[in-house]
């Protein structure tokens, strides 16, 4: 399976800049991933098509202000450093944007006296980076929030790249397909008798990135930590007992679930899960755990087309990409959304 099969075009002006107001006001594509059919609604009609007995499982990871401005301390040469995940108190993985920032550099944070050294390169461009004090209460303050590179405006509202239930901090990226809910939908779902079950995976970067090499299979993710508790499985697997369909609100909710999956006793959906995931889930993969998914419309090339494809079918997939693209939708982070899965009305 080669990656340039899973390609498309799309006009720049086609990537969505700001977020639509109200947040539900986005657009909705319906697809079914048995018919290949499409329709085309609001996002603030989607408890038209859920059912009492649903539920949707959403990631409330919430977005850390990770990217932070740093000058080299023995040149004053400008830096940006973007923080992945903590390693220690002091110590975290990241990624450094400047010249010559190998192991051994040094660099002092902009409007601060913290330090920051380079002490380990490890592959695609991460850095270990030890901090001469520890940063977490200074973030608010230091840190801005890092937007994808295709977004070139900047963010008024630090919350508009929040889901408004966030509440674990760790992800270096939203998970996006949940910012299209509002307060007021999610209790309207809940008033129709739609479960609300929630997990945690903290983004990393690689979830985002292109795929660089030809083939899919030789491609590898790096892992992230993620959670489902005991209480939230148990709720999942009561559902769907009870014929209740499971929808993942995002890739990051599917990815959790589908790990969680793995250890799950013979007729349940899923175990509890807190670890790492390096799930990768690509076309062929046999889902376990959802029945349909709620995601944003994805970069070309892409760990999260992929797993798109894999539930859908990369034909069906990229035909309603090309519709989208035509009927005038928004694309990536802060674009429109899609529903995937059977028995949609479509």
């Amino acid at each position: 399976m080669n990656i340039a099969d899973f390609d498309y075009e799309l006009p720049r002006d086609r990537i969505a800049q700001q977020p639509v107001e109200p947040r539900d006001n986005a657009r909705l594509m319906l697809l079914d991933s048995e018919s290949g059919k499409v329709a085309h609604h609001h996002f603030h009609e989607l408890g038209r098509f859920l059912r009492p007995g649903d539920v949707l499982v959403l990631n409330d990871t919430r977005v850390i202000p990770a990217r932070l401005l740093a000058t080299r301390r023995a040149t004053g040469g400008k830096a940006e450093i973007l923080l992945l995940r903590q390693l220690e108190d002091r110590q975290w993985l990241g990624l450094v944007r400047g010249k010559g920032l190998r192991a051994g550099a040094s660099l002092q944070l902009v409007g601060s006296d913290i330090c920051v050294s380079v002490r380990e390169e490890r592959e695609a461009g991460l850095r270990v980076l030890q901090f001469s004090q520890g940063i977490n209460n200074e973030l608010a303050s230091l840190g801005h929030t890092p937007l994808p590179p295709y977004i070139r405006q900047p963010l008024t509202d630090r919350e508009r790249y929040q889901t408004v239930y966030s509440r674990h901090e760790g992800s270096a990226a939203a998970p996006t397909a949940g910012l299209h809910f509002t307060r007021s939908l999610l209790a309207r779902l809940k008033g129709r008798g739609v479960q609300l079950v929630y997990c945690t995976l903290h983004i990393g970067l690689d979830t985002f990135q292109p795929v660089k090499v030809d083939k899919v299979g030789d491609h590898s993710i790096h892992s992230e930590e993620a959670r489902l508790s005991p209480a939230a499985a148990a709720a999942i697997n009561r559902a769907a007992r009870a014929g209740g369909r499971i929808i993942a609100v995002g890739t990051t909710s599917a990815r959790t679930l589908e790990s969680a999956a793995a250890s799950a006793a013979p007729g349940e959906r899923v175990a509890a899960f807190d670890g790492n995931t390096s799930l990768f889930i690509a076309p062929g993969y046999r889902w376990r755990a959802i029945d349909g998914l709620i995601t944003n419309f994805h970069l070309p090339r892409t760990t999260l087309l992929l797993m798109v494809c894999a539930l859908a079918g990369r034909e069906k997939v990229l035909r309603a990409y090309e519709m989208a693209r035509d009927y005038g939708y928004r694309f990536y982070s802060f674009g429109d959304v899609m529903f995937i899965g059977p028995q949609t009305d479509c």
